[in-house]
């Protein structure tokens, strides 16, 4: 709010009011808003203030400015949890409220890599099996998984029986995921990826790629997994070192 003649409590029960309507749903999700002077005139407001507004707005991620086409609203999240806090796909899109599905892209089996090789911290693992997968919520594309797993650990012909990874990595071999080396990285409109989750052009995806170990700390499965940034948000809390 960079405007000295803003009436702040005018733009307080603007702001107040106009997040109310967002989780009302008046405006629902990504639905574009009315012009400045329109949105000004129905809140009964100057410009200046609704434009004050509009900027509070999109500071809160409550809306996005698409360049050269208005201003929308954006989705709540339908998952918000500390990226600290893990858990399998399945259970971050019950936590939702929603049911988990699985639509198979591809299987194979496949020599590892150097890079898989590192990961795994083995020079023993002779084969592994890769899977892709998309993610559903009650039937809509959020996330796309691409997991590896040593192959003699969990034959890939019995991927297709478990839609949750994590449960058949411990039915099959006894071992259970106990923590996670995380690594996340921001990507734009993927070309076949973005196509897949129904994403549009400006919109973005979350990637985790992330190493998970047993308690013993055995490396056991890599995931690469590309979230829907609409459909979920992840948040870490952050101290300061007492030597800082």
């Amino acid at each position: 709010m960079t405007e000295l003649h803003i009436n702040s409590e005018e733009f307080d029960k603007t702001l107040s009011r106009f997040r109310e309507d967002i989780e009302k749903g008046v405006y629902p999700p990504n639905e574009r808003l009315h012009p400045l002077y329109e949105l000004a005139t129905s809140y009964r407001v100057s410009r200046t203030t609704m434009e004050a507004v509009i900027e509070q707005l999109v500071e809160e991620n409550m809306v996005t400015r698409r360049l050269g086409n208005g201003v929308f609203v954006n989705p709540k999240p339908m998952h918000s949890s500390g990226i600290e806090e893990l858990g399998s796909v399945s259970d971050m899109i019950r936590s939702a409220g929603k049911e988990p599905g699985t639509q198979f892209v591809a299987a194979e089996v496949v020599k590892p890599s150097a890079s898989d090789l590192t990961n795994f911290n083995s020079l023993d693992v002779q084969t592994l099996a890769r899977v892709e997968r998309v993610r559903t919520a009650d039937g809509e594309p959020v996330v796309y998984c691409i997991d590896k797993v040593d192959q003699a650990l969990v034959p890939i012909g019995s991927i297709h029986s478990e839609g949750s990874i994590f449960k058949l990595i411990e039915n099959y071999t006894g071992k259970r995921i106990h923590y996670a080396k995380t690594y996340i990285e921001p990507i734009g409109f993927h070309e076949t990826i973005s196509a897949v989750l129904n994403c549009r052009p400006d919109q973005s995806l979350l990637l985790l790629r992330q190493m998970h170990y047993t308690e013993d700390h055995e490396p056991i499965l890599y995931s690469a997994n590309y979230f829907k940034s609409d459909a979920f948000q992840f948040h870490v809390l952050r101290q300061r070192s007492d030597n800082l």
